[in-house]
């Protein structure tokens, strides 16, 4: 029976470049559209609205990048 031998090679992680990413401003304006509704339904009654914000916030949580951020605008 024969034997296999196998090398494992590290990643280079020098040579791999991280992709800069241009925010669309759709996408960005639909995620502030998301938290100006969170903090309208927290001003308006923050006990009777709670499964409505953490229904949005896990949304925002879930399908947004963290590196576009609706409160951090740099089209302002």
């Amino acid at each position: 029976m024969a034997r296999v031998f196998t090398i494992p090679v590290p990643p280079n992680i020098v040579a791999r470049k991280r992709r800069e990413r241009d925010p669309d401003p759709r996408y960005v304006d639909g995620q502030r559209q998301l938290v100006d509704a969170m903090r309208y339904l927290t001003q308006a009654d923050p006990v009777a609205n709670r499964e409505a914000i953490q229904l949005i916030s896990e949304h925002v949580r879930t399908r947004f990048r963290m590196t576009d951020s609706p409160l951090i605008s740099t089209t302002d």
